[in-house]
Parts: structure tokens; sequence; C-alpha cells
């Protein structure tokens, strides 16, 4: 018995078709792999910057409880005039104030040009006056409202305009809001 290659010569070597296809095989799972990775990462990192999406608000009659975020702000989806916005809650704002191309986008038409100073210095912004806005179960009409540059585009900050007409308490990392039981859905 000799050893040596069976009879007939070496083994032949795959086709050179079937092993570049066997490659982009492997390519197309690692692909899938990271694809799925960064998915699971992106909405973990959204729900961390604003766990209060839409689906999510726990709404119990006229009041709706938020969760504070990572960074300790109150971060909810809401509407102004229909429309969908994310708002963060700022007691430090004296109106709602939104950035000039959510106003835009919105359709909002711009008033009278005023002096605003911010955390981020002076400026110039322009009165507004929103006929709805709603957060959760909450609607309120004909709030107060600025609009100015310099913010960032994807937040409007929910201002004292609406909180100022809304009961709110907090509890640990919840905050809860709710119509007052006597004023209902007045304007001021």
């Amino acid at each position: 018995m000799s050893i040596g290659p069976p009879a007939g010569g070496p083994p032949a070597a795959p086709a050179a078709g079937a092993r570049g296809s066997g490659l982009w095989l492997m390519f197309a799972a690692w692909l899938a792999l990271f694809g799925g990775v960064w998915a699971w990462f992106h909405d973990w990192n959204a729900g961390q910057v604003n766990p209060n999406t839409a689906a999510v608000l726990p709404t119990a009659g006229d009041e709706v409880t938020l969760q504070r975020n990572r960074a300790g702000h109150y971060v909810a989806e809401g509407t102004i005039d229909g429309r969908t916005v994310t708002f963060m809650l700022d007691t430090g704002a004296t109106q709602v104030a939104l950035p000039m191309r959510t106003a835009r986008v919105l359709g909002l038409p711009l008033g009278e040009a005023i002096q605003l100073r911010t955390a981020n210095g002076d400026t110039v912004g322009y009165r507004i006056r929103l006929d709805r806005v709603r957060l959760g179960p909450i609607e309120l009409r004909g709030v107060a409202a600025v609009a100015t540059d310099g913010m960032d585009d994807e937040v409007v900050l929910l201002g004292m305009s609406f909180l100022k007409r809304v009961e709110f308490a907090q509890r640990g990392d919840r905050l809860t809001l709710r119509m007052p039981a006597a004023a209902g859905n007045h304007t001021p």
C-alpha cells in the first residue's frame, strides 16, 4: 500500500465562483450583525434621551407622568397645532420657546420682534401665539410663545406660559402634570 495522493491526482480546488460567493455570504452576515447592533444601540440611546415617546406616555384622565431622562431633563413628545414636536420642560423659560426653523416648518406667523436674554446671551426673538399645545391628554389653547435662532432644532422648550396653567408635582425621577380641577382649559 502506498501513501500519497489518491489516484487521479490532488483534490480539485473549489471553483473561483464558489469561494467568492462564500466570502460575500460571510460579509453579508457580518453586515447584518453590525446593522442589528447599531439599530439596537440607536433605539436604546433614543430612549435614554426621550423616555417619554407618545407610545409610552403613561396617562390617566387629565394627567400625564413623565420620566426624567439620563441627563436629568423631562423630555416628551407632544403637539403644537396638531403637529408632533419634542418638548423639554423648562421652568426657567418664561414662554414656550421654539427654534426658528421649527416655527417655519409649522407655518407659524411671526409677530413682533423682541430682545431676549438667554443662557447663551442676548438675541432677537419673535412673539407667536400657539392655537393648541398638547402634552398627553393636556391641551391648552392660546399659549404665548417665542421663536428664535440659536436653539437646538430638535427641541421646543415648554416654558411657563404653558406650565403655569397646569399643576405639576415631582416624585423621584417622575413628574406628573395635570389640569387644575377648577381652571379647565382657559386662555389667560
